[in-house]
């Protein structure tokens, strides 16, 4: 997406060969009207996919995936880092690495919110080495739904998600592609 790579040439800081800041218009603060067209263009790609849930991991996934679901008229699931007091029964759980945080958490879905009827779209910011959307995926086929793919915002071409996530058959479609990042510098695929 044309649009999406000028915002990040334009707005986005390349921080070094790992680290892209987009925090001006995507995971801070948010440009309304970029992650609508976003989220309008993952929805349009995926549309023919019979999709009746998106599901993000919190939080910096819920503005293009809340954009996304409202394309596709479908409700939207939030794969929580944290199980809630409230929400300590019947749930799905496994534990994710974070790459940026080098940490490990886990991440939590009520078993109420997707079933085996759904076909699950997964909806995140950035790809990189495919560990939070693999961790999402194991989540979502614990409820024994059908994964209609992934979209992401950013993938960082250069690590190793899509092949990953290619190798368990999913579907991946990103709105920007970067062949390469270093201090000030991303170049697109």
């Amino acid at each position: 997406m044309k649009l999406l790579e000028e915002k990040i040439k334009s707005d986005g800081i390349a921080v070094n060969e790992h680290i892209l800041k987009v925090d001006s218009f995507i995971n801070h603060q948010v440009d309304p009207i970029l992650m609508q067209k976003m989220g309008a263009e993952i929805a349009e790609h995926f549309r023919s996919k019979g999709i009746t849930k998106v599901a993000t991991i919190e939080s910096s996934g819920i503005s293009p995936a809340i954009m996304t679901a409202a394309a596709l008229d479908v409700p939207m699931v939030i794969l929580k880092k944290q199980p809630s007091k409230i929400l300590n029964q019947d749930l799905y759980q496994t534990v994710v690495t974070s790459y940026t945080k080098e940490t490990n958490f886990e991440l939590t879905l009520s078993k109420k919110y997707i079933t085996e009827d759904d076909h699950v779209l997964i909806v995140d910011d950035f790809l990189a080495n495919g560990e939070s959307a693999t961790a999402a995926i194991r989540l979502i086929r614990m409820s024994h739904a059908t994964i209609a793919g992934l979209g992401v915002l950013i993938e960082k071409s250069f690590q190793l998600g899509r092949e990953k996530l290619d190798a368990q058959g999913i579907e991946v479609y990103a709105l920007a592609r970067i062949a390469h990042m270093e201090e000030n510098i991303v170049e697109f695929k």
